[in-house]
């Protein structure tokens, strides 16, 4: 099969307005080098505005002069995808790589335009897809702001995919706002996230990390009587872990200095905190990190828990996949993924406290067994088959 004659698989995202980070990047790598490794080809749009343009040090800069353009176009040439790509700036005032009217020419050949989050809103680029597909990998978000009519998100999409695995159930409070909603997995690449040989918690990065921001960019939802919380929220009812445990527990944690009564907090209770600017600042150091912790320690945010959406972070996979053991906090797993060996999940600080002991005490076989996931559950060629049969199109 020649590279003509191959389908072409579009995909909308942010990674130009969140340079120099590693977990965000590997989220969009997963999808275009998986639909690559399938054996199409991939097309990624990607827009950016003045105000989002900075240097490194956090100075509002021109475009050309931004770590926005140079992370975006360094990521882009590293993994092979300097020709499959669509960057606008400024309303379209200019386009990096491929032309607009090669991207519209591409989308209307395309089977489906797989919009995350509902990210690409360009009129005239959403016309041209035969079938608009909503990504929904932040549930629970959108759908409360769509039911108190703050805000419609899937708007002008044909089909609706989420991660939140329980939506529609009676026990998941996620609005479904009336529309057909699919649910499937996230993918990882298992040849690019293979465990590293050899490896110990004794010979590497002795901690139990944790990946994330404190807060994130929205904030806290009232729906129907009840709040649901950001991760800041959930995180402070396992302050204690570190000590009760004896063990070492390490953040990588975008929070914010005015943040004083956590910060001293997390320093009260022996959270050692790394500067994800450091450890988290590109897909490989990224990788890096969490191919040398122990495991995965995952507080996550209210609204995935309270919600009980049964949604799985898109870290956590590549835990899994680097035979790494992940200690979840609960969104109403119990039924969707292999639970005890590998993934060991919590509701308050004594079942993770005793999680803890039980990933401790039996670490090899829980490495073992995190892997065996991956394989089984997250691969990307068996993850992203799922999908185009779901949308008709494998």
């Amino acid at each position: 099969m020649t590279r003509k004659e191959k389908t072409t698989i579009v995909i909308a995202g942010s990674l130009a307005q969140k340079p120099c980070q590693g977990g965000h990047t590997w989220q969009f790598l997963q999808y275009l080098l998986g639909f690559k490794k399938l054996g199409y080809d991939v097309l990624f749009l990607d827009r950016i505005e003045p105000e989002m343009c900075f240097d490194a040090d956090g100075k509002q800069v021109d475009f050309e002069k931004s770590v926005n353009l140079s992370y975006f176009l360094r990521i882009m040439k590293e993994f092979g995808l300097s020709d499959q790509f669509s960057l606008t700036y400024n309303q379209c005032e200019k386009v990096i790589g491929q032309s607009r009217a090669q991207t519209i020419e591409t989308l209307q050949r395309a089977p489906f335009l797989l919009n995350t989050m509902g990210f690409l809103t360009d009129p005239e680029l959403l016309a041209a897809a035969e079938k608009k597909v909503f990504l929904d990998t932040d549930p629970g978000f959108g759908q409360m702001w769509c039911d108190l009519g703050w805000a419609n998100l899937f708007a002008g999409h044909d089909e609706f995919v989420t991660i939140a695995e329980n939506i529609g159930k009676s026990e998941c409070k996620i609005p479904t706002c009336n529309l057909p909603w699919k649910t499937w997995r996230q993918p990882v690449l298992l040849d690019r996230w293979q465990p590293l040989e050899n490896s110990s918690a004794s010979d590497r990065r002795p901690a139990w990390t944790s990946i994330g921001s404190w807060r994130g960019p929205y904030g806290s939802i009232e729906h129907h009587g009840v709040t649901y919380g950001l991760r800041a929220h959930e995180f402070r009812k396992f302050f204690k872990l570190p000590d009760l445990t004896q063990e070492p527990f390490e953040v990588a944690l975008d929070i914010h200095t005015a943040e004083k009564p956590d910060l001293l907090a997390l320093s009260d209770n022996h959270w050692s905190l790394s500067d994800p600017k450091k450890v988290a600042c590109d897909p490989w150091v990224y990788r890096d990190y969490i191919q040398n912790s122990k495991a995965e320690f995952m507080a996550t945010k209210g609204m995935y828990v309270h919600t009980h959406s049964g949604w799985f972070s898109e870290r956590s996979i590549c835990y899994l996949a680097a035979g790494k053991p992940v200690l979840a906090q609960n969104t109403g797993l119990g039924s969707l993924l292999p639970i005890g060996l590998g993934i060991v999940l919590f509701d308050d600080i004594e079942q993770a406290q005793q999680g803890v002991a039980e990933i401790a005490g039996n670490y090899t076989a829980h490495c073992k067994a995190a892997r065996e996931i991956a394989v089984e559950h997250f691969d990307s060629s068996k993850v992203l088959m799922q999908l185009l049969r779901t949308l008709n199109v494998a």
